[in-house]
């Protein structure tokens, strides 16, 4: 028989969960606010799609900054020189040896460094050798007419290092270059740097107001060993030298098959506008070439630094203040890139991107003499490169001098 407590205390359970429990689980109904005439949805706003078409150059608010262009221009310390008064002819014989080419290196001199003054004279081959004399009447002094190339004051035979030069621009190592032709390393070492200095100067010298059409420029990358001046020696340059990652900067005119500049340095906005720099110096006042890069985009800044202008451009609407003056390229400047897409280190295409004007007129400009926006010629150069130079090639123990 059922307890009489247990009955109680069940009912007891059923009114409360009657009266608390359920109510407070019941649903409440929210309260309906007085009917008000409905408003019509608003229309929904279509999604902007970004467009692919490339937009033309709007203008930068400000002169991009070149140093180089700035320490070319800025006052000189000192004023001129004065060229000084040419000698004037003597009575004797006619001269048949042209010295106009030649200069007096000596430091007191007054014609030291002036070209055409009639200060130098020809004399005969001292002690039997292949180069003349030339005296200088005005400080009493003399040298040789090879004075300034890399021959002068060596006591090697100019076939000897002729060809240890040639030897080393086929890719040969100093050592084995030094090896082959029973000389020493640290003397194929200062040849070759004389070389070097010899050749920066002769082409800082004669290579000016080119008439260029197109302009490739391009970058490859090499492992080079690095020496700077003064912080080793020649012998520690050749046995031990750090390892630095490096770029070798290349600009050439394909339709002439001219190589304008070549330099190093690592690949940076400053090294991008030293290379348009040197090109700038050599390019033709006249003529207006198409550049052809590669898809670097500080190719674009260091242009503006060096070919850009002033212009205002024109109002959008009446009212309100003129807008600021922008600085763009001149008119008749066209730059395109070719970027390539690289998998698993390798390239898998290539898209065309314009720097400056259109690629209509890029192309337009091109096929009038049968050419196509493309590098393949500067990537030929690289490959040639890569295989006549070890250390652009491979990881070697070769060195370049910085």
């Amino acid at each position: 028989m059922v307890s009489h407590h247990f009955v109680s205390q069940l009912v007891l359970c059923a009114l409360i969960w009657l009266f608390i429990i359920l109510p407070l689980n019941r649903p409440q109904c929210p309260v309906l606010a007085p009917a008000t005439p409905t408003a019509e949805p608003e229309p929904r706003k279509p999604t902007r799609h970004r467009s692919n078409v490339p937009q033309p150059f709007e203008g930068l608010t400000h002169q991009p900054h070149c140093a180089f262009c700035e320490r070319e221009n800025a006052p000189p310390q000192a004023p001129p020189p004065v060229p000084p008064a040419p000698r004037p002819a003597t009575n004797r014989r006619p001269r048949e040896v042209d010295t106009s080419r030649h200069v007096c290196p000596h430091a007191g001199c007054h014609y030291r460094g002036w070209l055409g003054r009639g200060n130098l004279r020809a004399n005969g081959h001292p002690r039997g050798g292949p180069w003349r004399q030339c005296p200088c009447p005005s400080c009493q002094g003399y040298c040789l007419e090879t004075h300034g190339p890399i021959f002068y004051g060596q006591q090697a035979a100019v076939d000897l290092i002729v060809r240890v030069l040639a030897c080393r621009a086929e890719g040969l190592g100093i050592r084995a270059t030094a090896r082959g032709f029973e000389v020493d390393a640290n003397t194929v070492l200062r040849w070759l740097v004389e070389a070097a200095e010899h050749l920066r100067a002769f082409s800082a010298s004669f290579l000016g107001d080119l008439p260029l059409e197109q302009v490739h420029l391009d970058a490859v990358d090499a492992v080079l060993r690095a020496l700077k001046a003064g912080e080793s020696s020649d012998d520690e340059a050749i046995t031990r030298l750090e390892r630095s990652p490096y770029w070798v900067w290349t600009a050439m005119d394909p339709t002439r098959q001219w190589l304008v500049v070549v330099d190093g340095g690592s690949r940076t906005l400053a090294m991008a506008q030293r290379v348009v720099h040197q090109v700038t110096q050599v390019l033709a006042s006249a003529g207006i070439p198409r550049f052809l890069t590669d898809g670097l985009k500080d190719y674009g800044t260091a242009w503006l630094a060096h070919v850009g202008h002033w212009r205002q451009p024109e109002r959008r609407q009446a009212p309100g203040p003129l807008p600021k003056p922008r600085w763009m390229p001149w008119p008749a400047w066209l730059s395109a890139q070719v970027v390539k897409s690289y998998r698993r280190q390798r390239i898998v295409g290539g898209t065309h991107r314009v720097v400056f004007g259109t690629q209509l007129a890029i192309e337009q400009v091109l096929a009038t003499g049968g050419w196509t926006i493309q590098t393949a010629f500067g990537e030929r150069l690289n490959l040639d490169r890569r295989q006549g130079v070890a250390a652009i090639g491979r990881r070697v123990n070769t060195l370049i001098i910085i």
